[in-house]
């Protein structure tokens, strides 16, 4: 472990307890997943109920967070010249699962971590202005775009909205040969600098191993 995060470490568990503590401090929650104002003071002008927001408490997860660490600034050129594509699935930890840090790597995530127009175009910036050569692809398994069809799930936003969507919903059956198809398109593309080093990986949500899927030199 360096130096700078040996010293984080107390601050961390400083700002872990205030943020508790502040947390305990906070009004009471109801069943129905509000607070209830305190009855000691009531206002007219604010309603006696406000909804709980969790994005109010990552704010505040936030502030300890910030409060634990020195202020430093990275290169916005990631250190290990890296581009990880993978899902948006919530039980990936992507800096965790491979022992990342931060600065090393620019991470893009999609519903399936498929190949889009827009990844290429997040690709070709990477590469072009911000340094970055090898790609790494990362499927896993109980991917839920393996639960939904092309077709039904164009047709219920269809009907939910009235507009048929204009961009491709990516679904697909058989996890190893999209994994494939993804290697194959960033290997394919013309506007990116670097095809060579593209690998593909399946991540087992269970066991949080990765498994390489395998493609063929393309000429």
């Amino acid at each position: 472990m360096d130096r700078r995060r040996r010293s984080a470490i107390p601050g961390r568990l400083g700002a872990t307890r205030a943020l508790r503590s502040a947390l305990a401090t906070r009004p009471a929650l109801c069943d129905n997943g509000f607070h209830t104002a305190s009855s000691s003071s009531p206002s007219p002008q604010v309603s006696r109920v406000s909804r709980v927001n969790v994005v109010d408490e990552l704010v505040a997860n936030n502030e300890a967070f910030a409060a634990s660490l020195p202020p430093q600034h990275l290169d916005v050129r990631p250190r290990r010249r890296l581009v990880i594509v993978t899902c948006m699935d919530a039980r990936l930890d992507v800096f965790a699962a491979l022992g990342l840090r931060e600065g090393e790597a620019h991470i893009l995530r999609n519903a399936g971590g498929v190949i889009t127009d827009d990844v290429i175009r997040s690709l070709a910036v990477s590469q072009r202005r911000l340094g970055t050569r090898e790609v790494m692809l990362i499927h896993h398994t109980d991917c839920g775009m393996q639960s939904l069809t092309d077709d039904g799930f164009r047709a219920e936003l269809q009907r939910a909205t009235g507009v048929a969507p204009a961009f491709a919903i990516e679904s697909f059956t058989d996890l190893d040969a999209d994994v494939r198809q993804s290697i194959l398109r960033v290997r394919r593309s013309p506007f990116l600098l670097h095809r060579d080093l593209v690998r593909g990986f399946v991540y087992d949500v269970d066991t949080h191993r990765l498994r390489e899927i395998e493609v063929g030199d393309v000429h």
